[in-house]
């Protein structure tokens, strides 16, 4: 007969631990420098169209990957078919060129559909017609993440949904629990286990990725960067902070997700 295996102590993160080090430090270099104060205050000003983009973007990803996930596993083939050539259509273009095809050709030609169905409005002057410059490239730009993300956030779900145990399904039919109650009190609640830390991950490449639509002009971190850079030629201060910024939202967003992670596990031990 075999002991039993002895449960691993928790490793010190060093590692988090030299990194904080380093902010700590890098933040006393900024305080103690005029130059890197004032790099500083102007890339700081675009904290915020980051996290709106990647804060909305992903809601709405999430909302739109979740629609696509059920349509690849519902009875019908061709919802399947539809589901399966979205996710592998949108996944096999990089962000980048969505984000451009978006902004510079999907608009406008959004702006053409909409006005030729509203034209009889239009005509009896109810409504005003729809020009591109209507459309702001921050929109254009979350609208990009969105579909670009939404497809691996689709394959995400899809898997923590196919996770749950069929036994309990097949209980809850039984039951005469309906398929939205199957799939909001039995499916769902078990299936946001698995679906958390990849769904995490997503959320903290977003951020990066967010850094994109400074291509567009938008006013994020990147983008401030670019325009302070160009204008004071010092790039190597200013791309440090830039870089400095994005690894405090990235850092701290993933042990906060990791905190989460540890919260629902010690939560579904008790249970």
């Amino acid at each position: 007969m075999q002991p039993p295996a002895r449960a691993q102590k928790p490793e010190f993160p060093w590692w988090l631990a030299v990194a904080v080090a380093i902010a700590v430090v890098a933040a006393v270099g900024i305080a103690g420098s005029d130059l890197y104060r004032q790099v500083f205050a102007t890339v700081a000003k675009g904290i915020g169209i980051t996290v709106f983009v990647t804060v909305v973007g992903f809601a709405l990803a999430s909302a739109l990957g979740l629609g696509v996930a059920l349509m690849a596993l519902s009875g019908s083939a061709w919802l399947r078919q539809i589901a399966r050539f979205y996710v592998e259509i949108i996944r096999g273009v990089p962000i980048l060129v969505l984000l451009f095809w978006i902004a510079f050709a999907g608009a406008p030609a959004f702006v053409a559909g909409w006005n030729f169905v509203t034209a009889p409005l239009q005509q009896a002057g109810w409504m005003d017609a729809l020009i591109v410059r209507d459309i702001s490239l921050l929109w254009r730009a979350i609208m990009a993440l969105t579909i670009g993300y939404s497809a691996f956030i689709a394959e995400v779900f899809r898997a923590g949904i196919q996770s749950v145990d069929a036994g309990q399904i097949e209980a809850a039919k039984a039951l005469g629990l309906s398929r939205l109650q199957r799939f909001r009190l039995i499916v769902f609640p078990q299936a946001v286990r698995t679906i958390l830390p990849p769904l995490g991950n997503d959320f903290v490449a977003m951020v990066k990725d967010s850094s994109l639509v400074s291509v567009l002009g938008v006013a994020d971190i990147t983008q401030m960067g670019k325009i302070y850079a160009s204008g004071s030629f010092r790039f190597f201060e200013t791309y440090s902070i830039v870089a400095y910024i994005y690894l405090i939202l990235t850092v701290g967003l993933s042990l906060a997700l990791r905190a989460l992670e540890r919260r629902l596990r010690r939560q579904h031990a008790r249970s």
